[in-house]
């Protein structure tokens, strides 16, 4: 059982970045997703979430309105498109994912299984 968050890299201020979260080893079908990241010195913090039908968002203030959550359950992987990137929006990138698949959670103690993590740098 494995999640994988890939698409990180380094992008200018106002850029766009995609990034991924796959699954191994089980079906995301049912499970709610969600994106965390951590900035260095920081403490993690939620991002937006998806719930398993993918008919519903939540997102964090300082992120509504740039980012976007999608799902493909027949690729078994769930997308984070940022939009108008800005330099507060370095961190490392996690996706999680949640049995509750109803729901959105902020807190991330709600979230079982959780991917390694991909960088994502904001500079010009």
């Amino acid at each position: 059982v494995q999640l994988q968050a890939f698409g990180g890299g380094l992008v200018q201020p106002g850029g766009s970045l995609r990034l991924s979260c796959a699954a191994s080893g089980f079906n995301l079908d049912y499970y709610g997703i969600a994106w965390f990241r951590q900035a260095p010195g920081k403490e993690r913090e939620f991002v937006g979430g998806i719930k398993w039908r993918g008919d519903s968002t939540d997102y964090a203030d300082s992120v509504k309105g740039r980012f976007t959550i999608s799902r493909d359950n027949a690729k078994n992987t769930v997308y984070l498109q940022m939009n108008s990137l800005k330099p507060e929006d370095t961190a490392t990138y996690y996706c999680a994912a949640s049995l509750s698949g109803s729901m959105v959670y902020s807190d991330s103690s709600r979230y079982r299984y959780w991917g390694q993590g991909t960088e994502v740098t904001v500079s010009s």
